[in-house]
């Protein structure tokens, strides 16, 4: 029975500890405590495209036997666009994810120092918080371990207790079960609009679809086997998704006035749940960004070494000097207190161009005579796909249009 089980067990909850991060986190509480339940539909729809688009990268990954980013040279016959692709790939993903790691180790941190209290540490006037050191240093540590064996048994362990944690704490409030529902009917109003596109930006993340599908040819390499990586995949985002609607139910019970992150929510909730709020929300925050610490620079490190043709082993040089340079980063960041804003603003920007123009690539592959016929999207299916590429497109329309007028 568990050998029968272990064939659906995959890279699933890497895709889920990337997209609960400590941004997740936020928006999500934000979303709860700002609008209800009005924003779960936004959210319903965020978990279906993410569903979708990494159906279709997993499907990419066996039917070709290669990542996503090795797909770039291998498919691009334009020297011209080849260059382009791999340049603006490594730029979103290699540099974004260097930018985005600063937030995960310090979300990590910010939890773990609710649940241990810790003075930062004063040395030639410089002040350094050696708890968002300490987290930076215990992922460099597993990445450097080199076994992806060992980095998915962690992560799936993670992502089930940080799981436990955010649905229990949001069980424990009693919602009104009838709202809820009605809050997964689509309405949107004016001031609704950028908390919605948050929402469906923080859980269709590019970098997770190019780390799945590097993951997938690694797990699974016959034809049959496409069940068992659907299966894994769909039971991941689901729960991830069943995490980010229990932390919009505990935003709406929220208290206190305005939040900033999940220790503000904690606080807020303490009325209603006691002090078990603070510990269950601060190690829900805690492994929400340490696993994203430890997913965001194996992405930026694999797609990195993809593109540009390396080998994408863990033990390879190219992926562990990469993995380092984008970690080294965001310690720096984190433990100086520093926010790298002109970075992250980069980084959006880009990821905003970038997310169109992965799905207009992922339904070009997925549909192409290269790929073999019982892997190949047509039809109805194709048709949806093409109307997830509009949404992505006109979002990221949208998200190019508000960061822009911000500066």
């Amino acid at each position: 029975m568990i050998r029968r089980l272990s064939k659906y067990m995959g890279p699933g909850p890497a895709v889920t500890a990337a997209f609960i991060g400590p941004g997740t986190v936020t928006v999500c509480s934000i979303a709860g405590n700002e609008f209800g339940y009005a924003l779960l539909w936004a959210l319903a729809l965020s978990v279906i495209s993410t569903l979708m688009l990494q159906e279709m990268a997993l499907r990419v990954a066996i039917g070709k036997g290669m990542g996503l980013a090795r797909c770039i040279p291998d498919s691009i016959q334009s020297p011209f666009w080849r260059i382009f692709s791999i340049g603006v790939v490594i730029m979103a993903i290699g540099v974004g994810n260097a930018a985005y790691e600063s937030g995960n180790i310090a979300g990590a941190a910010l939890g773990a120092m609710e649940l241990i209290p810790s003075p930062m540490l004063h040395t030639y006037h410089i002040n350094i918080n050696h708890i968002s050191l300490l987290t930076g240093l215990a992922a460099l540590i597993l990445l450097m371990s080199g076994s992806i064996k060992v980095i998915m048994g962690f992560l799936t362990a993670m992502v089930v207790t940080m799981s436990v944690a955010f649905v229990l704490s949001a069980a424990m409030l009693k919602p009104d079960i009838i709202l809820i529902i009605k809050g997964f009917a689509p309405k949107l109003q004016a001031e609704q609009t950028f908390t919605a596109l948050a929402l469906v930006g923080t859980t269709v993340v590019p970098y997770n679809l190019f780390l799945h599908s590097e993951l997938v040819q690694r797990r699974w390499k016959k034809p049959g086997d496409l069940k068992y990586a659907r299966t894994d995949i769909i039971i991941s985002v689901l729960l991830g998704g069943w995490v980010s609607a229990s932390i919009i139910v505990a935003g709406a019970a929220n208290e206190s006035g305005s939040i900033e992150s999940a220790i503000d929510l904690a606080k807020g909730l303490e009325p209603i749940m006691g002090h078990l709020a603070i510990y269950f929300l601060a190690f829900g925050l805690m492994a929400a960004g340490f696993t994203s610490a430890i997913t965001a620079p194996l992405a930026g490190a694999m797609v990195v070494a993809g593109a540009m043709g390396w080998s994408t082993k863990m033990e390879s040089a190219g992926v562990r000097w990469t993995a380092i340079a984008i970690l080294a980063t965001g310690i720096i960041f984190a433990s100086l207190g520093l926010k790298p804003v002109r970075l992250i603003f980069m980084a959006q920007l880009i990821n905003g161009i970038l997310l169109p123009i992965i799905t207009a690539y992922l339904i070009w592959l997925a549909s192409g005579k290269s790929m073999p016929q019982n892997f190949r999207s047509k039809g109805i299916s194709l048709f949806i796909y093409l109307v997830l590429w509009l949404i992505t497109l006109s979002m990221g329309v949208f998200s190019i249009v508000k960061l822009l007028k911000g500066l």
